[in-house]
C-alpha cells in the first residue's frame, strides 16, 4: 500500500479522466467524489472505480464531454437528463436548483435519469443536511438481486440515503444498499482473489458461495432481510427508473465493464425543510433520538464512522494499493 495525501490524489484522478475523453469541469467534478469516499473509508467506491470510469468515457459507454440538462416540470418538481455522462454533474446541477426551490415550496422531488454509478449516494444527501434540510433518495443499478422465489436477476443492489441535520453536531447519514452486502465490496474481493461469506451471494445455479468471481458472473446478491428486502429492491426500482425515465437494472449494463451502451440508470431525491413539516422544533427532535442513542453503552449513531475518517484523512492521507496507483499514473501518463 502507498499512503498520499487527498490533494495529490484528486490531481492524479483528474490527470486519469482528463486523459481519457472527460472534460477538465466533469474530470474535476468526478474525481472529488471518489477521492472523498476513499477518504471516508470506503475504498469500493474511491480510486478502485477510476480504471472502469477511464475505460467507460474512453469507449463512449459514458459521455465525458457532455453537459446535464435540467428542466423545471411542476412548482417543486425537477428533471435532469444526465444525457448518458458521469452522474455526478447531474446530481450536483438538480442538488443546485433543488435547494433554491425548496427555500418558497418547502418540498422538491428531484428526479435524473439516463445517468450513471452514481458513487456515495450518502454524500449527496449529507450536503443538503449540511444546508438544514433532510432527504431521501433512491438509486437504481443493473441487475444483482433476484426477485424473491426467482431464479434471474431483475433488481440491482439499489442504494437508499437519508440525511437530516443534527443541533450542534454533523448530519446523521444513513446509507445502505438493498443488498446485504455492496456489489463494489464483492468485486473489491473478487478482483484480489479473496473469499466472502457464504450468506452474501449465490452463484448462477442459485447456491450459496463463497467464491466472489462466482458471485460476480451470473450470480445474484441475497438482499436484507429476505423477501422484505426483495420487496424493497422493488420500491427502489419503481422511484429510481419508472419515476425518473431511466432503465431498470435488468435492462442496464454493467457498471463495472466498458462493453455495451451507456447504462442509463435513475436517482430519485425528495427533499424537505424540517422544519415545515415537523415544526420549529423539528430538528432539537431529532437531536433528542441521537442523544437517547448515544446515552446507551455501545450504541453507536449510523455513518459517523465516515466523520473519523474524512478528518484523519485530510492530515494523513490515505492507502492506496500498489498496483492501482502504479495502473493509475500509467492511464494519466507518467
Amino acid at each position: 500500500m502507498a499512503n498520499i495525501s487527498l490533494p495529490e490524489l484528486r490531481g492524479l484522478a483528474v490527470r486519469v479522466l482528463t486523459a481519457s475523453k472527460t472534460s477538465p469541469d466533469t474530470a474535476a467534478c468526478v474525481a472529488a467524489a471518489l477521492v472523498r469516499a476513499d477518504a471516508d473509508g470506503i475504498p469500493s467506491h474511491g480510486m478502485a472505480r477510476l480504471p472502469i470510469y477511464a475505460d467507460q468515457s474512453k469507449c463512449g459507454k459514458v459521455d465525458g464531454f457532455v453537459s446535464p440538462e435540467l428542466s423545471e416540470t411542476g412548482t417543486a418538481a425537477i428533471r435532469v437528463d444526465a444525457r448518458c455522462g458521469f452522474a455526478y454533474p447531474a446530481i450536483d446541477l438538480g442538488l443546485n436548483r433543488a435547494m433554491e426551490m425548496v427555500e418558497p415550496a418547502g418540498v422538491v422531488a428531484l428526479a435524473i435519469g439516463n445517468s450513471s454509478h452514481a458513487g456515495v449516494l450518502g454524500h449527496s444527501v449529507e450536503r443538503l443536511a449540511d444546508a438544514g434540510l433532510a432527504a431521501m433518495a433512491f438509486v437504481n443499478t443493473p441487475a444483482a438481486i433476484s426477485p424473491w422465489g426467482g431464479n434471474r436477476a431483475l433488481y440491482g443492489t439499489d442504494p437508499i440515503a437519508f440525511a437530516c441535520p443534527r443541533p450542534d453536531a454533523p448530519p446523521l447519514v444513513i446509507d445502505l444498499s438493498i443488498s446485504k452486502i455492496a456489489r463494489g465490496k464483492i468485486k473489491l474481493a473478487a478482483d484480489r482473489d479473496e473469499a466472502i461469506p457464504d450468506d452474501w451471494a449465490t452463484d448462477a445455479d442459485g447456491n450459496p458461495t463463497t467464491d466472489a468471481g462466482k458471485a460476480m458472473r451470473g450470480g445474484s446478491l441475497l438482499p436484507i432481510g429476505d423477501a422484505k428486502g426483495a420487496a424493497l429492491a422493488l420500491m427502489v426500482e419503481l422511484m429510481s427508473a419508472a419515476m425518473t425515465g431511466s432503465q431498470y437494472g435488468y435492462e442496464a449494463s454493467s457498471f463495472f465493464d466498458a462493453e455495451g451502451g451507456p447504462p442509463k440508470t435513475g436517482q430519485f431525491f425528495f427533499i424537505f425543510k424540517p422544519e415545515c413539516l415537523g415544526g420549529k422544533n423539528a430538528v432539537a427532535r431529532i437531536g433528542a433520538l441521537m442523544q437517547a442513542i448515544t446515552d446507551q453503552p455501545g450504541a453507536r449513531i449510523p455513518g459517523q464512522r465516515r466523520f473519523e475518517n474524512r478528518k484523519r484523512a485530510e492530515t494523513d492521507g490515505v492507502d492506496i494499493p500498489d498496483d492501482l496507483l502504479e495502473n493509475l499514473r500509467w492511464r494519466a501518463g507518467g
